[in-house]
């Protein structure tokens, strides 16, 4: 009896051993389920800009300002305090911020922006050097130099009376030059389109697709057009002066064409208005933002409604007025005036990131985030014909004479900008 007894003692403590094992395995199955729950969550919070606020105990939502640069390790203030160098990530509460990116030898950029809570903010600005450097493109002597829109060529007239050497050229910016002077290819010798009077008083208008350009000269009391082919040497240029309307509007025509290709990738409700009433229209290289002068005035729609989070914070026109000059992001559905005077576009390119604007302006070369904002000088130096182009390299090119006792004529000149 004994014997059976201890058994059954004995099985009933194993059963107990058993069962409190089971619950202590469950007990921690259950806890580590719980810890790694918490801990997604406050990974999630944590990405999303919770922090916990020490003075009022408890978790606040903030938002995250991811500062950038172009050189980086530019120092970055944060309502005038040194918060570190770029590139950098910074937690901030809710709340209007003046951010300022500054480096030493560079330009310095300076924007104002409202952080919302659990939103990234993205400060991402392009410094340039103070005392930038120039470098000869050609030593040709330039009468009048135009660009050669929608590619990196640029079409210059020389004359320094020389028979052999006068004439008209195009120059293409190269990303590797392996010479100092690169090579021009000859379009035109001056002999062959003017007998008497003077490249400077020409003028030119480029096909829709800038592989032709109608030379229009004037002679004595008249003018005449000639038609040239900007690919390869014309010998005997075209004389066009009866046909040139017909051949401008047919240029015109193909132009709109190709506009409204462009303009078919927009939402809709803008599409119209865009063929209507945009005009001068210069697309940005990647082609998300277009700049242009508004023909009349009317109400441009909004798409996005509410405006997309994170999205530019820059003051909207919406209300596009006659002759006025704005830029049209259609990603984000933001229009940005430029300026009021609807020769001012005539000074303005588009820099090679898509998100600057170029202005040539009386004495100065100046550069401004794609809304207008945030405007700096990149150049200041002499000047020839307020004329400067950027390449789809980020070279800025312009027309200058640095000494203009022993030249007569300016030449193109790369300023060293990045």
């Amino acid at each position: 009896m004994k014997t059976k007894k201890s058994q059954y003692y004995s099985i009933k403590k194993h059963l107990k051993y058993i069962k409190s094992d089971q619950v202590s395995e469950h007990l921690i199955r259950t806890t580590l389920l719980s810890l790694f729950i918490v801990f997604s969550i406050g990974v999630i919070l944590y990405a999303r800009g919770y922090r916990f606020d020490p003075v009022r105990k408890q978790l606040s939502s903030t938002g995250i300002l991811a500062v950038s640069s172009t050189p980086r390790a530019a120092k970055v203030y944060i309502n005038g305090d040194f918060r570190g160098a770029t590139d950098l990530n910074l937690s901030l509460s809710p709340g209007t911020y003046t951010v300022e990116v500054k480096k030493e030898g560079y330009t310095p950029y300076s924007t104002t922006l409202k952080l919302r809570g659990e939103i990234v903010e993205v400060v991402n600005p392009v410094l340039f050097p103070l005392n930038p450097s120039l470098s000869p493109l050609t030593n040709l002597g330039i009468t009048k130099a135009e660009e050669i829109d929608s590619s990196d060529k640029i079409l210059l007239f020389s004359e320094n009376g020389n028979l052999e050497t006068d004439g008209i050229y195009a120059f293409e910016a190269s990303r590797t030059p392996l010479n100092i002077f690169q090579p021009l290819k000859r379009l035109a010798l001056k002999s062959s389109l003017l007998q008497s009077g003077s490249f400077s008083d020409s003028n030119v208008e480029f096909s829709h697709d800038y592989k032709q350009a109608i030379i229009t000269l004037l002679q004595e009391d008249s003018s005449v057009s000639y038609l040239i082919s900007l690919d390869q040497e014309n010998q005997i240029p075209l004389n066009v002066t009866e046909s040139k309307q017909a051949l401008l509007s047919a240029w015109e025509k193909e132009h709109k064409k190709e506009l409204q290709k462009i303009f078919e990738a927009y939402p809709k409700e803008i599409r119209k208005i865009a063929s209507d009433s945009f005009s001068m229209a210069r697309h940005s290289p990647d082609q998300t933002k277009v700049l242009y002068r508004a023909k009349r005035t009317v109400n441009l729609p909004m798409v996005i409604v509410p405006p997309l989070i994170g999205s530019n914070q820059t003051t909207e026109s919406r209300q596009l007025l006659q002759d006025h000059v704005y830029v049209y992001d259609r990603k984000e559905d933001k229009n940005f005036e430029i300026g009021s005077s609807d020769k001012e576009i005539e000074s303005i390119r588009w820099y090679s990131d898509s998100s600057h604007l170029v202005f040539g302006e009386v004495k100065q070369i100046t550069l401004s985030d794609y809304d207008g904002t945030a405007k700096q000088a990149i150049y200041s130096g002499p000047l020839s014909q307020r004329f400067f182009a950027i390449t789809s390299a980020g070279q800025l090119l312009i027309l200058s004479n640095l000494n203009p006792l022993q030249n007569p004529l300016p030449d193109i000149y790369e300023v060293g900008i990045r």
